[in-house]
């Protein structure tokens, strides 16, 4: 491995040799001096006025032409709300950039006021890698968290449950502005507000320069930063309508919070500080039908009840940048949250004992009293660092600890019904799972070649999550709390990774091009010991494999643009799903996992085009997703009115589909945006000695339609919606929420209030469920109607004090961001 990484490192210096030929600049306001992003560049020949080369600035407003013959030119730069400027008596010798002083562009005050009213930006933008997203164009996510905001996006899906998928893989890596985070995706995601977020980059063929943790690929978050020097502060709040609908749930649900976000800068120093508190409770309830059969004993037992949420959380985030020169950066960063979870899930069942011949054994009813608590505390803390050489190679390095804990108790009592004082069994599980993670990377960019741009670098990552898994039951005899030692154990996971990459990039003509070839060798080892003492044994799994990358795209006009890409990924298992001791869940649940579990592994190829026509765009993205160790949760009986749920390898899934997406502007005051996704999934393999082999099509839709009823009146209606699909056990049903917002801004856009209905119904739809089936032949069958909170009122309030005086960050690009 280290030679690997030192031959790419070598190869790295050697590419500072090779020089390019071309113009390099940046380009920055000419009042405040802060850099201009996405203007336009256009380099001219002398003396004929031939149209050489262009480009758009990047966000720290530089620009770079290369490929130029050596010659005279002339260069102009134009950006929407400023004046256009022109450099003239370029010369360009050979092999050799040169660079230019700073350009100023003179705000247009006319032409700006003009762009603020009427500019608009698009939703999606398009890169060779990856999709990036605009997060203000979705306002049934204000005020919400980041997984609000991701449920809108195409290719995206959400369930009842609140798991997001990505074309109809939940396995994803999340990062906040570049860095991974190694905990589940939904302590950040669920923490973070949607008001913080510019933009989120869906990316679902990574190159070989990103871990390739993930099955779905990754999904890049990056959080919003004024432009112009001086205070920025915002504040929002939120506030929710009581409950519409009754669902008999012992509390009424409540729904508040706030966030703000202070950010400074001055010369050399950027400071920004946010926190926020959300308390975001969810009414509902569950209808449920179980049927076993054990040896010529049936039992069905069907199930009525509350089951709903209480949640809140807090967050914190601190990020302090500092940049010296135009040749060094340095970022520290923190962000830290608790958040606590409480499922209550009291149940009235219906347990009824029968012979296969159908005479009864018994019947019984009882109430289970259910309440699972679960806390996901975290604190992300990172240092980052990026030195900038005189030939425009690069080096970065980044080191980044993460710590978050996981767990809570279950409460589980069997009560008599409807004498609740009478008391069958009481039962109560912990666990405590922290975990505690390191990563360290180090890139290096080389200053362009003929043939394009090469990276490589190293990283080394570390997770230990150990838990402590403690499971008792009450003695109703001596009041005495026991020990199940079944039941209980200690679990230690350990995980190391080294790898190492190299990238190559370019352009040639209308030709795009990315390879790359990442080497990863993994360590994992699970220790587990049970509380009796009798168990103790670990288990180790490694290995060393490529994963190589490939991206293709080709520009056959303005308005026309075809791709392709090739990734390999691994999508790497979590103690919960490893660790073999169960778990009580509910009262005919137990959960548990596999200390044997391989990671899943997967191909993905994807054709896609892009069409521009106008102010409207068209995209579609063919796929083919090849899963092998496929992990999915499947059920045996642990008793007559228990299942026990295992994360199992089930053998392999394939999915073939396409993603689609399309933004029409009909008219300057509606906009319609929307994206779907339909594939064919099949699951072939076996489980418990029996086969498995069941496919469906799958499909779900994202739309939303803006109406812009005056320059500070808007409304926007949007939908969700997720078709059926199969299982390994069974199948998940539909499931869709549509939602309507009205915004209203006041005092120059500084005041901002947004009425949202979030999940329409008004008893006319099936809004806000889903129902959940699983059977296997002769033993068992099972379906769970999860019924959640629909018609919910909310308001969101933004106020931003001090605005900054620099206009360009309020500049919708007009054609800067569709060539981004």
């Amino acid at each position: 491995m280290y030679k690997i990484f030192s031959t790419l490192l070598l190869l790295c210096i050697y590419g500072q040799t090779i020089a390019q030929t071309g113009v390099k600049g940046s380009v920055i306001d000419q009042t405040t001096s802060n850099p201009l992003e996405y203007a336009n560049v256009a380099l001219y020949s002398l003396p004929d006025s031939t149209l050489v080369k262009g480009a758009v600035t990047n966000t720290d407003g530089s620009f770079e032409l290369t490929k130029v013959d050596k010659g005279s030119y002339y260069l102009t730069i134009s950006f929407l709300g400023y004046n256009e400027k022109t450099i003239e008596d370029i010369t360009v010798r050979k092999s050799e950039l040169t660079a230019l002083p700073p350009v100023s562009l003179a705000p247009n005050e006319q032409l700006l006021n003009q762009v603020e009213v009427s500019g608009d930006r698009f939703t999606t933008m398009h890169k060779i890698d990856r999709q990036v997203f605009e997060a203000n164009s979705f306002e049934s996510s204000k005020g919400g968290t980041a997984t609000d905001l991701l449920r809108n996006l195409p290719g995206l899906s959400t369930d009842a449950s609140g798991n997001i998928s990505v074309r109809g893989t939940t396995g994803f890596v999340v990062m906040i502005n570049g860095k991974p985070i190694q905990t589940d995706p939904s302590v950040i995601l669920s923490q973070l507000p949607a008001n913080s977020i510019k933009n989120i980059e869906v990316v679902t063929a990574p190159s070989a320069k990103y871990d390739p943790e993930g099955k779905a690929g990754m999904i890049n978050i990056i959080t919003s930063k004024p432009v112009g020097e001086g205070t920025f502060v915002q504040i929002n709040t939120k506030f929710g309508l009581p409950s519409i609908e009754p669902y008999d749930n012992k509390e009424n649900p409540k729904r508040y919070g706030a966030d703000f976000t202070i950010n400074h800068r001055q010369g050399d120093w950027d400071l920004s500080v946010g926190g926020s508190y959300l308390r975001n409770d969810l009414a509902g309830r569950r209808e449920g039908d179980v049927y076993t059969i054990i040896g010529d004993t049936t039992t069905y037992f069907p199930s009525y009840g509350e089951r709903s949420f209480e949640e809140e959380m807090y967050s914190g985030r601190f990020t302090l940048g500092y940049t010296p020169n135009k040749s060094n950066q340095f970022s520290l960063g923190l962000y830290g949250g608790k958040r606590s979870k409480d499922r209550t899930a009291d149940i009235i069942y219906y347990d009824n004992h029968a012979e296969m011949n159908g005479e009864d054994i018994y019947q019984m009813q009882y109430y289970n009293e259910n309440l699972r608590i679960r806390r996901s505390d975290f604190v992300i803390g990172s240092f980052d660092y990026e030195h900038t050489f005189s030939n425009t190679s690069k080096v970065s390095s980044s080191f980044l600890y993460e710590y978050t804990m996981l767990g809570g108790p279950t409460t589980n009592q069997n009560l008599g019904y409807p004498d609740t004082d009478f008391v069958y069994q009481d039962e109560y599980n912990t666990n405590d799972n922290p975990l505690h993670g390191i990563r360290f990377q180090t890139d290096y960019t080389a200053a362009p070649w003929k043939i394009g741009t090469f990276e490589a670098g190293y990283q080394f990552r570390n997770l230990n999550h150990t838990g402590d898994f403690v499971y008792e039951r009450k003695n109703n005899e001596t009041g005495v709390w026991e020990l199940v030692p079944d039941f209980s154990s200690n679990v230690d996971l350990t995980r190391q990774i080294h790898s190492g990459y190299g990238l190559l990039s370019g352009e040639k003509g209308k030709w795009s091009y990315s390879a790359g070839l990442r080497l990863e060798y993994m360590d994992r080892e699970l220790d587990l010991r049970d509380k009796a003492g009798t168990v103790d044994t670990t288990y180790t799994y490694d290995f060393v494999k490529p994963f190589p990358s490939a991206s293709l795209q080709y520009q056959v006009n303005d308005e026309l643009t075809l791709k392709a890409a090739y990734t390999k990924r691994v999508q790497r298992t979590t103690t919960f799903k490893m660790n073999p001791f169960p778990e009580r869940e509910h009262s005919e649940t137990l959960e548990q996992g596999d200390p044997t579990l391989l990671p899943e592994f997967i191909d993905l190829v994807e054709l896609g085009v892009i069409k521009d026509f106008g102010d409207n765009s068209f995209y579609a993205t063919a796929y083919y997703n090849d899963i092998k160790n496929l992990v999915n949760r499947v059920n045996t009986i642990y008793n007559d009115t228990i299942l026990n749920r295992i994360y199992s390898n089930v053998g392999s899934g394939k999915s073939i589909g396409l993603e689609s997406g399309i933004e029409l502007n009909p008219t300057s005051w509606w906009k319609l945006f929307a994206g779907g996704n339909l594939y064919k999934y099949h699951i072939k393999g076996e489980f418990n000695n029996r086969p498995i082999d069941s496919s469906s099509w799958v499909y779900s839709i994202n739309a939303n339609t803006n109406f812009d009823i005056s320059s500070s009146l808007s409304l926007q209606w949007s939908l969700n919606y997720l078709s059926d699909r199969v299982t390994a056990q069974g199948e998940d049903s539909r499931f869709f929420s549509p939602n309507l917002t009205v915004t209203k801004t006041f005092l120059d856009g500084r005041l901002s209030t947004t009425l949202q209905w979030l999940n329409m119904d008004m008893g006319l739809l099936d809004t806000n469920e889903q129902r959940i089936t699983t059977w296997s032949e002769n033993e068992f069958y099972t379906t769970t109607n999860y019924v959640y909170e629909v018609d919910m009122i909310m308001l969101n309030i933004s106020y931003t004090f001090n605005q900054l005086k620099n206009k360009s960050r309020f500049i919708k690009s007009e054609f800067g961001e569709k060539e981004f």
